[in-house]
């Protein structure tokens, strides 16, 4: 690494004295024109500007089309389809403005090169061009915020008396996750990480009688076509909780309770056996068998076959462990829902549980 570092030094002293020799050369009294550019220079870069935009737009039609397994499905929750929506009218818009002003930039730098005969014509100003490229922008922007706006507050619009909402706390602490239920009350028990003790990982009120009846969980399981309100504590650092396939993300934060609500609306079967996700998995395990070929070769052991599953993953760096934060989401029938929950302990059971041993 010193060799490396001095050579650098080296370097960059030798392009020093490269610079001040061409500054002691532009003191001097005598011209020097070999340098400036004539019309062969001028033909040739105007050329190749043009050449430039034609291979970016055709670059950029390969790339939507060879790598559109990359793009994410349709949305899984009810607000995803406004989310997406918005998304979309951006990119197009983003897409329109680009391919324009890219375009007149580099057929503009073609057509009008420079020629020794020719001179530039120069206008001080232009009131109407002016207000013409100001007001555009302003209207479309303005568009887009206020679009943003109503569709951001509908997605936060969180309302624990509309309907028979599902009510779930996420639980973030480095590197893992928990799910809490609320029990027949539909109501979570108090909790604060001062009552962590033994057991008690993620700090319930012992004295509640309300988070008597809650239930802790690794898993996340969810009705479909049923409102989830999400409430989020963290343990210790900032976290992210992020769930892209339901387009919905929400920082979790120490000492406070953050609060994201959605509909799912299609079940982690029916998404496994959707066709962009069949088509996706196969190109996955195709990759995996490859690389499980120059496992087994080196002595390691084969990768298992990839199957979809949802995630609840953390998106925000938490961590040295952080890439590995993750909890399986489960989105199935309100029967096979209420079924499972029927098989988990609550808070209470798992407290006698342990005053018995």
């Amino acid at each position: 690494m010193t060799v490396f570092l001095t050579l650098v030094v080296i370097a960059l002293f030798g392009i020093t004295l490269w610079q001040m020799s061409k500054i002691l050369k532009l003191s001097q009294a005598k011209t020097d024109n070999s340098q400036v550019a004539n019309d062969k220079d001028n033909n040739l870069q105007g050329k190749l500007m043009l050449a430039f935009v034609i291979f970016l737009y055709l670059l950029t039609i390969y790339c939507f089309v060879q790598y559109d397994s990359y793009f994410l499905p349709e949305s899984a929750s009810e607000h995803g389809v406004d989310y997406d929506r918005l998304m979309l009218i951006s990119m197009v818009l983003i897409m329109i403005v680009q391919i324009l002003t890219q375009g007149l930039l580099h057929f503009f730098s073609y057509k009008y090169r420079g020629k020794k005969e020719n001179k530039a014509l120069f206008f001080a100003d232009n009131d109407k061009l002016e207000f013409i490229w100001t007001i555009i922008p302003v209207i479309v922007l303005a568009g887009l915020i206020i679009y943003g706006l109503f569709t951001w507050t509908d997605i936060m619009n969180i309302d624990e008396e509309d309907g028979d909402p599902l009510i779930v706390e996420l639980y973030a602490y480095q590197f893992d996750w928990r799910a809490r239920y609320s029990g027949e009350d539909n109501e979570l028990g108090k909790a604060n990480v001062r009552y962590i003790e033994g057991i008690n990982t993620l700090g319930l009120d012992v004295s509640d009688t309300y988070g008597k009846d809650d239930k802790i969980t690794n898993e996340l399981h969810l009705p479909v076509n049923r409102k989830v309100i999400f409430k989020m504590r963290s343990q210790d650092v900032l976290h992210s909780a992020y769930m892209p396939f339901f387009r919905a993300q929400m920082n979790v934060v120490p000492g406070m309770i953050t609060e994201f609500a959605y509909t799912p609306t299609v079940t982690s079967e029916e998404m496994r056996n959707s066709e962009f996700m069949v088509e996706k998995v196969a190109t996955i395990n195709k990759i995996r068998r490859e690389k499980s070929k120059k496992l087994v070769a080196a002595g390691d052991e084969a990768l298992e076959e990839y199957t979809f599953e949802y995630y609840l993953l953390c998106n925000k760096i938490c961590g040295v462990s952080h890439y590995n934060m993750q909890m399986k989401i489960i989105v199935e029938s309100e029967e096979d829902y209420k079924a499972w929950l029927k098989t988990q302990p609550t808070f209470g059971e798992q407290l006698s549980a342990q005053a018995s041993n």
